[in-house]
């Protein structure tokens, strides 16, 4: 059940109302956010036609991974968490005025202190490389490839973080649409430009068509920021120089995003761990394998587009509404906010988890296997993704959990849950590839173990601290999404297991066995959560419709 009737913020709406506009807010982001996870998809395929599993793309992988670390401790992880919420509550206490200041205080310390950093990463880029991907050195050339592109990618950092702080600035202004589809601009500058450079000047220039990809990644990150520019002025966020080192909001972001470095960078931290052990897995004989990284990296990707439809989308639009239920001391709104928010990121992800591990074969398969990519490598990619799946909902729980701390002014939890997560993963990967000989698919196992304990820990902490956060509610409608899912998993199963034996592994056979497997599971969930009387459908539903009938009055 809901709260009681009368439980009201003092401006006179409902808790459950701030919750409707969250789910409004993410069915904008969702959408933005599944333009960006399609051409993210088209992305990859790109890749694995181009490029297949080889030491080329591992290289790649690992060199790209350099920036992406950096950017989670320095942008869209701690810096964006520590902002919003900043951002936020200076929106809501002190107005527009004060936080445009804030804003451009930001701005101007970001640009030469990432700046700084990128240029740090270029000179010790050998050394870095050595320290992630140790087992590179085995391999004539992959070491040297990753260091060149590693350092052509550098200063991606530096417009991913300005991308980050802008779509930051803009959710909490409530604009979701431009930045949630910002990265989309990513994929399509980055695979056109990266294409062109690769393919037309490699040959003239005499580099590998794979550092054109490097070059075109670079490119991305500037258009990622640049199309949320016209985005920024219409939101009253135009750009000017500001330098004071002691303002309080300035001061209150830097105390939350020092010790969240650790906090919202571990799952990266914890990939890069990943990464360190994939690149030094030998086959039988003894010989370094080529592939594991790019395994892991195909995989995840899949794992990315439920992961930002529903747990970033949800999490984005969740943020700047606990921050301002907090900034005005309204916990009960907070409460069930945060709750309310939780459910619906258990509803959306754990079917779409599910879906994945029964129809892993033929969905990898129908999306990557052509040119390069290989029958066997769509077996390796596929049994990652089963391990991955299983951490999917927590994964994306976390990400909704996480910046709630932020929100209350805490970071020491997060922190201490994240540095306890990084050396279990470490324990964890040790222990299956060492000790199990569980290949690259333990090293996914290990991921989804540490974010299923990420969140049991975080969930605990913050229910303790808010004085109860809805649990008999959550655990109700987590019970009954179980159930849905259970039967929506079983319907799956026998539909695809039918079809695959009729139609075939064919592209044509793959495609009748993903499409109608997925259309009779996601009946089947729908019909079930109605039966069950699932909460959280019902109130997406309510708020889908009622922004559908607004436009339409509108129009």
């Amino acid at each position: 059940m809901g709260p009681p009737a009368e439980l009201t913020s003092p401006d006179g709406s409902r808790p459950g109302d701030e919750h409707s506009r969250v789910v409004r807010s993410a069915g904008v982001v969702g959408a933005a956010v599944f333009l960006s996870r399609i051409t993210g998809l088209i992305r990859e395929v790109v890749f694995a036609n181009f490029f297949g599993a080889s030491f080329v793309y591992d290289a790649f992988l690992a060199a790209f991974r350099i920036p992406n670390l950096f950017r989670d401790l320095l942008g869209e992880g701690a810096l964006s968490a520590a902002f919003v919420s900043v951002f936020s509550q200076e929106l809501e206490t002190k107005g527009e005025r004060d936080a445009l200041r804030l804003y451009n205080l930001l701005t101007t310390i970001l640009v030469p202190v990432v700046g700084l950093v990128c240029l740090v990463l270029i000179l010790f880029m050998p050394e870095i490389v050595d320290l992630m991907a140790p087992g590179f050195a085995a391999t004539p050339g992959k070491r040297e490839l990753t260091i060149l592109m590693a350092r052509i990618m550098a200063p991606f950092l530096l417009f991913i973080a300005l991308a980050a702080q802008a779509m930051g600035a803009l959710n909490a202004k409530g604009r979701f649409g431009v930045p949630a589809a910002a990265s989309a601009s990513f994929n399509v500058v980055s695979v056109a430009a990266g294409l062109a450079i690769g393919y037309w000047l490699g040959p003239a220039l005499n580099f590998e068509p794979i550092v054109g990809m490097a070059c075109g990644a670079l490119l991305g990150g500037m258009a990622q920021y640049a199309v949320q520019i016209p985005s920024l002025r219409a939101a009253n966020l135009p750009f000017a120089f500001a330098f004071d080192l002691q303002n309080p909001a300035l001061r209150k972001v830097s105390r939350l995003m020092l010790p969240a470095v650790v906090g919202a960078a571990a799952v990266q931290v914890n990939v890069v761990v990943n990464l360190n052990f994939a690149s030094q897995l030998v086959d039988a004989a003894g010989n370094v394998l080529d592939g594991p990284i790019s395994w892991l990296g195909y995989s995840f990707r899949f794992m990315q587009l439920p992961l930002g439809l529903f747990g970033v989308a949800i999490a984005s639009a969740t943020l700047p509404a606990i921050s301002r239920s907090a900034a005005a001391g309204r916990m009960d709104e907070f409460r069930d906010t945060l709750s309310r928010s939780l459910g619906l990121v258990f509803l959306l992800t754990g079917p779409a988890a599910v879906g994945l591990i029964v129809l892993r074969e033929p969905i990898v398969g129908l999306i990557y296997e052509r040119g390069q990519f290989t029958a066997y490598d769509t077996q390796q990619t596929a049994s990652a993704l089963t391990y991955y799946c299983v951490g999917l909902a927590a994964y994306a729980a976390v990400k909704v959990l996480t910046p709630a701390y932020y929100a209350l002014g805490d970071v020491r939890i997060p922190m201490l849950v994240a540095a306890f997560s990084i050396a279990l993963n470490y324990g964890l990967n040790w222990t299956f590839i060492h000790v199990l000989d569980w290949g690259h698919s333990g090293l996914a196992l290990s991921t989804s173990l540490v974010a299923g304990l990420n969140f049991v820990l975080l969930f605990w902490f913050m229910r303790t601290k808010t004085n109860g956060l809805r649990g008999r509610r959550l655990a109700s409608s987590l019970l009954r999404i179980s159930a849905a899912t259970a039967g929506m998993g079983a319907a799956c199963w026998a539909v695809s297991q039918g079809l695959i034996n009729t139609l075939g592994n064919g592209f044509w056979g793959r495609f009748g066995t993903v499409g109608l497997s997925v259309a009779v599971g996601v009946g089947v969930l729908y019909g079930l959560c109605l039966v069950l009387k699932v909460p959280e459908l019902e109130g997406a539903r309510r708020a889908v419709l009622s922004r559908v009938i607004r436009t339409g009055r509108r129009a």
